[in-house]
C-alpha cells in the first residue's frame, strides 16, 4: 500500500480534535501499561505539535501539570500545560522547571523526540539514540522513584545497549511498536516502569531475563 499521510489515524485525530495522529501511539501505550493518573506532573520532551500533551492533560486532570518542550513552537493551549520552544541541549532545564511553577519530581517523563531525518539510515539512527540518551539523562534528574519513562527510538544496533541501560534503572522495561505506527517507520517505543531512583538497587540479572 502506498504511503498515505491522511490515513485512518490522521482522520481520527482530526475528528477527535487532537493535534496529530501520534496521540494514538501514546493512547495504546497507556492502555497497555496504565501510565497516567489524575494529578500527575508530566514532562513532555519533543512535544510538538502537542497531541501527547493533549492526551496527558486529559488524563492528569485540572490539578495535573504538564511541562512540554520542543524546538518547534507548539500552537495549542491547554489549561494545565506550559509550552516552551527551546533546544533541550542548550536549555537550562533546572531554571526552566523552577520558573514554570512546577516543583519536581515528575511522575512521568515522556519523549517523542526524533531527529530531522537525512535519508541516511546510519546517521538518522545515531541521532535518534543521542536523543534517547538525552531523554534518559533528563529522567534521571527529574523523575520520581516509581515513576514512568517513555522514549521513542529508531531501531538500530544500539537498541540492545540502550535497553540494557534502562534495565539497570527501572524494574520493568517493555518495547512496543504501536498499531498506529506507519508501516515504513523504524520507530519503536521503550516503556519503562517503576523508576528505581538513587536509593534503590537495580534488578538482578535473573530478573532482567524474565
Amino acid at each position: 500500500m502506498a504511503y498515505n499521510p491522511r490515513d485512518y489515524y490522521f482522520k481520527k485525530a482530526k475528528e477527535e480534535h487532537f493535534a496529530a495522529r501520534s496521540v494514538f501511539k501514546l493512547e495504546e501505550i497507556d492502555q497497555r501499561f496504565k501510565i497516567f493518573r489524575q494529578n500527575q506532573q508530566i514532562l513532555d520532551l519533543g512535544a510538538a505539535p502537542g497531541s501527547w500533551s493533549q492526551y496527558a492533560s486529559i488524563k492528569a486532570g485540572p490539578k495535573g501539570r504538564i511541562l512540554a518542550i520542543d524546538l518547534q513552537k507548539i500552537k495549542i493551549t491547554l489549561p494545565n500545560a506550559l509550552f516552551i520552544q527551546a533546544d533541550l541541549r542548550d536549555l537550562n532545564l533546572d531554571e526552566t522547571v523552577t520558573n514554570s511553577g512546577i516543583k519536581p519530581p515528575f511522575q512521568v517523563v515522556m519523549s517523542d523526540m526524533a531527529p530531522k531525518t537525512t535519508g541516511i539510515r546510519v546517521t538518522d539512527q545515531a541521532r535518534s539514540i543521542e536523543l534517547c540518551e538525552l531523554a534518559l539523562s533528563i529522567a534521571n534528574r527529574f523523575l520520581q522513584p516509581g515513576g514512568s519513562f517513555i522514549a521513542k527510538l529508531f531501531h538500530s544496533d544500539e537498541f540492545e545497549g540502550y535497553r540494557k541501560t534502562l534495565r539497570t534503572q527501572f524494574k520493568r522495561v517493555e518495547v512496543l511498536r504501536p498499531k498506529s505506527t506507519r508501516k515504513e517507520s523504524k520507530e519503536v517505543f521503550f516503556v519503562c516502569l517503576d523508576y528505581l531512583g538513587t536509593k534503590e538497587k537495580p534488578p538482578s540479572e535473573a530478573e532482567e531475563k524474565k
